[in-house]
């Protein structure tokens, strides 16, 4: 467990990017392009600029909320856009 206010998932992401460096892979992180949702504070939520995330809970047993799943699904179009920009030039 982490004690900082995104359980580590910053961390998380930023130190998988040397290893998708390693491989001549890209990152591509959300930043705040899924609007408003991202900076709600009704409920406890995973995900950041740098990507969708979920907390598990201490035992695991917390499953995704809504939220964190729309973010996860609008993280995998908009790297699908990014992609098929690249693959254009």
């Amino acid at each position: 467990m982490h004690a900082a206010p995104g359980g580590g998932q910053e961390t998380t992401a930023l130190t998988a990017v040397t290893q998708l460096t390693h491989h001549g892979m890209i990152f591509v992180p959300v930043g705040y392009t899924h609007g408003a949702g991202m900076f709600a504070m009704d409920e406890v939520k995973g995900g950041s600029p740098y990507g969708a995330g979920t907390f598990a809970g201490a035992d695991g047993s917390r499953t995704p909320t809504d939220a964190e799943l729309a973010l996860g699904a609008h993280q995998g179009k908009y790297f699908a856009g990014i992609a098929k920009k690249l693959k254009a030039v």
